[in-house]
């Protein structure tokens, strides 16, 4: 630290030239020292080991200091929205407990892995004890968030068991708070309840990884708002909706007004900006979810509806929503207020770009008649119950996959905090569960307030409780998984191994092996099913789970598979819970797999490089194999 930062020749009183002065780096001044120590490539060890120099450099490094403040920033950036600007603190001392605390979070999801590793195919779950070492760390729930993105954000294509795990923790994290701020919501009276913020919330829990929030909802529709009163301000520049300040709710009383305003929003909503009800891909969870609605501009009667009665509203043309059988509507009072004459009100069809009907065109769109009663008004809470269980209807249509088992999870957990008194989506809830192999404590809680709620369930309840109790005693004594060896005998007609990329030679699709037997293990019906005699070895070979480019798992015949010429990432959910690494020419087994798989990483290493120089002009045995990076360099330009 020595090291000479100047030295001019300094003249002596005799008029001699004298030695130029050396300056030592401790000799500048503090402020040019912090910004020396402030810059982007120095990380807290460097500044740690600055501070041990001397106590010059050590009293420039203090905890309130700028150097330190400068290494939380640059370290934890998304935190700073949570300190004041200007807040005098010990940045050392935050960072020491946040850094601690940090190596704390990655130790327990290291180590997930180890203890949920399951057989069965995409329907691992993290049990809760996991999430209960994240909470009782006792840090801020933000910056718990904050460390498993920081993880979730790391090098794409490493770590990825840890990214796997992790991704979970944060999903059960935000679902936690939202479900907290759910209940907040309906827990305020119903006149302050917004159909819009509910819708929000549904949307947030379904989607808990999205970054979205409320006022950046809001935010949008305030935008769409001011394109309408563009409209209006042509139509009429003195209309009072013109006047109306955001978050104000005043209301246009005058239905001539009244009239305009709906004009000029049909007119914005579905001319300008092509707004339309996804007739062709209706059953899409994506149409209900409010951001994303707005973002494809497309969705079903309910999420337009929510959207278009939100908008009337904040330019004071107040809409009713109507739970119309199959077809969700609003109504707009032609009289004055307190009438509830079904004949006094516009049913207005969101889906149907706003067109506007009688009471008797709304019973054409459904084809039967109906009752008076469903022409009536609903609350925000029936409107939300309307959304979650379309959700859980398309989750019911599902095809049984992860994804499908993942929304029909939420939107039962949605809807039991809503209704938490149903009988029937308790009962579908614990068969779910029970169905998945997870969580059987929980099972046996939802069974027993389904017999106070309603003993005449006796049955379903009983064998339930039966069955969930084998469970967890069979949980007592699990069993020790096969290790299969590519050496033993019986597995030498297995060519392929884990980590390869293959791609169907029939169905076309890309897919990494995770798993193999050396004969077919499926049912007798699954292989009539899936007319497996018609294959030229039938049952007989052996047989890969594979995770498929769809987000399908799949069990493929050997004769059907073949080793990818141009190994590309599998975008499967599931690939984290196998492999921790994607190393470009094939997928790299994590612990729990080679544990399974103790001698298939050498046999996959074999063939990709094998693969290279089959594939590649010009490469000989001679030569030596260039690395995975330039393996797949050349195999994907050829």
């Amino acid at each position: 630290m020595a090291t000479s930062v100047a030295g001019e020749e300094q003249p002596s009183l005799n008029g001699i030239t004298s030695e130029p002065q050396t300056k030592k780096l401790t000799d500048l001044p503090t402020e040019l020292l912090e910004h020396i120590l402030c810059f982007p490539v120095l990380k807290h060890v460097d500044v740690c080991n600055v501070s041990c120099c001397c106590k010059r450099l050590h009293d420039v490094c203090h905890g309130r200091g700028k150097v330190w403040g400068h290494q939380y920033k640059l370290r934890w950036p998304r935190l700073q929205r949570f300190y004041r600007q200007n807040e005098s603190c010990d940045w050392l001392r935050e960072y020491k407990t946040r850094h601690r605390v940090g190596i704390q979070i990655r130790r327990t999801v290291e180590s997930i892995s180890k203890r949920f590793f399951t057989e069965v195919p995409c329907v691992g779950q993290v049990l809760g004890d996991s999430f209960a070492e994240i909470e009782s760390l006792g840090m801020p729930e933000h910056f718990c968030e904050d460390e498993l993105l920081f993880i979730l954000n790391s090098d794409k294509r490493k770590s990825l068991t840890l990214k796997y795990y992790a991704k979970k923790i944060l999903y059960f994290l935000r679902q936690q708070n939202i479900l907290r701020s759910l209940k907040t919501f309906l827990e305020q009276p119903a006149e302050q309840q917004s159909a819009l913020e509910g819708a929000v919330l549904v949307d947030q829990y379904c989607n808990p990884l999205a970054d979205f929030t409320l006022d950046s909802i809001s935010a949008q529709l305030d935008e769409i708002t001011e394109k309408v009163k563009k409209m209006l301000r042509i139509k009429n520049p003195s209309h009072p909706s013109l006047r109306i300040a955001q978050g104000n709710c005043s209301v246009v009383e005058d239905f001539e007004l009244q009239r305009q305003v709906v004009c000029a929003l049909n007119s914005v909503l579905y001319e300008q900006l092509q707004y339309k009800g996804n007739e062709c891909d209706y059953y899409n969870p994506l149409n209900s979810y409010i951001h994303q609605v707005l973002l494809r501009r497309t969705g079903i009667p309910i999420s337009l509806s929510v959207l278009y009665m939100t908008l009337a509203r904040k330019l004071g043309v107040q809409l009713e929503p109507v739970n119309f059988p199959n077809h969700f509507l609003l109504r707009w009072c032609q009289k004055p207020r307190g009438s509830e004459d079904i004949y006094d009100f516009v049913y207005i069809d969101a889906f149907g770009k706003g067109k506007q009907l009688t009471a008797k065109e709304c019973e054409y769109l459904i084809g039967h008649q109906v009752t008076a009663d469903y022409y009536s008004a609903i609350s925000t809470t029936e409107v939300l119950l309307r959304m979650v269980g379309n959700l859980l209807n398309i989750g019911k249509r599902g095809e049984g996959n992860e994804k499908s088992y993942q929304l029909l999870r939420d939107s039962l957990d949605l809807y039991l905090t809503i209704n938490p008194d149903n009988v029937q989506y308790l009962l579908l809830q614990a068969r779910l569960y029970f169905h998945l192999g997870i969580w059987p404590e929980k099972v046996l809680d939802i069974l027993q307030h389904i017999q106070a709620l309603d003993p005449s369930q006796h049955g379903a309840v009983g064998y339930l409780v039966q069955h969930t109790l084998e469970h967890i005693q069979h949980k007592k004594h699990p069993v020790t998984p096969e290790v299969k060896r590519r050496s033993a005998p019986e597995h030498l007609e297995v060519q392929y191994s884990v980590g390869l990329i293959m791609k169907h030679k029939r169905s076309g699709y890309n897919c990494v092996i995770y798993g193999w037997d050396p004969k077919c293990t499926m049912s007798q019906e699954w292989i009539t099913t899936m007319r497996v005699h018609q294959l030229s070895n039938g049952a007989n070979q052996p047989f890969y789970n594979v995770l498929v480019q769809d987000g399908t798992c799949r069990y493929a015949a050997q004769e059907n598979l073949e080793p990818h010429s141009a190994p590309l990432e599998i975008g499967h959910p599931e690939v984290g819970r196998y492999f921790s690494e994607f190393a470009n020419t094939h997928y790299v087994a994590n612990e729990e797999l080679q544990t399974r798989y103790p001698e298939d990483m050498d046999e996959t290493l074999g063939t990709v490089q094998e693969l290279y120089h089959r594939l590649t002009p010009g490469s000989g045995n001679q030569e030596e194999a260039p690395t995975t990076d330039q393996n797949n360099h050349q195999a994907m330009s050829m």
